[in-house]
């Protein structure tokens, strides 16, 4: 009976030991399939998750780049260039604008109008003749848009936040005279009072009676410049003519940049040449 009793026991334990044996594996052969699905469902959403992320950048790349291209046009109207980019660039770095030289010993750049620089008023006009002015260093030059309410006669910017800022005008002495000829003096178009009540609108904007402060008549070179201080606005203009041109230098600033930065605005204005 005992023996029959432990050979009972023997066996009982055997099979509990069976049983829990194989509770052990099918958990463990359960856990592993379940393991792999989940790596597998895991792996595929990462690889999902990749593709999606993957797509979603070149998508945006594709956007940021034909935001670029779309944006390359508005700067090339700004000259920004972009510029197009090379004139944002060179207005933004003094010293590496083509023309502008280094500063000198009292801190003020030159300005040269280069040679090369496009501008001519459509076809039939001579190359401008370059200009020349100085500007104490800060100044940057301003991208020109075909769109300016200046026209398509304002050939340059620059400026100063801080101290002010300034534009030429160059315009074909035909516009406003056909006696007019080829090598044309400011003399020619007229004198002082007639040249300022003429073209100071095309500064200003507006009429200029009664806005003019001073009124100079300076020579250098053989070739002779009216000097006109005005206000309101504040503003110095320099006139002259060369070629089939007139040059029309404006400075200006606002009531406290002139009243700051007086003498070096004025010292601008006085600077300019036609060279």
């Amino acid at each position: 009976m005992a023996s029959t009793i432990c050979s009972s026991s023997s066996c009982f334990a055997w099979k509990t030991s069976r049983q829990k044996s194989l509770l052990t594996n099918y958990r463990n052969t359960h856990s592993l399939v379940v393991h792999s699905s989940l790596g597998s469902a895991e792996t595929s959403i990462d690889d999902s998750t990749e593709k999606l992320h993957s797509g979603l950048l070149k998508r945006r790349s594709l956007i940021l780049l034909s935001g670029v291209v779309s944006l390359l046009p508005s700067l090339a109207v700004f000259e920004f260039a972009a510029p197009g980019l090379a004139v944002v660039k060179q207005g933004l770095l003094p010293g590496r604008v083509p023309g502008l030289s280094e500063p000198d010993e009292q801190g003020w750049r030159t300005y040269r109008r280069p040679d090369d620089k496009s501008g001519g008023h459509g076809v039939g006009w001579s190359p401008i003749i370059p200009y020349v002015f100085k500007v104490p260093d800060g100044w940057v030059e301003v991208p020109v848009s075909i769109a300016d309410l200046g026209g398509t006669e304002i050939d340059l910017r620059f400026a100063n936040p801080k101290e002010g800022r300034l534009f030429v005008i160059v315009a074909p002495v035909r516009r406003f005279s056909d006696v007019l000829g080829d090598d044309t003096t400011i003399e020619e178009i007229g004198p002082p009072e007639k040249v300022i009540n003429a073209f100071g609108p095309e500064v200003i904007g507006e009429n200029v009676e009664g806005k003019v402060l001073s009124m100079d008549v300076v020579e250098h070179s053989g070739r002779k410049y009216y000097q006109y201080e005005l206000e309101p606005p504040h503003v110095f203009i320099t006139a002259t003519a060369a070629g089939n041109r007139l040059y029309l230098f404006s400075v200006t600033g606002s009531g406290l940049q002139w009243k700051r930065h007086y003498k070096d605005l004025k010292r601008i204005a006085d600077s300019f040449r036609v060279v």
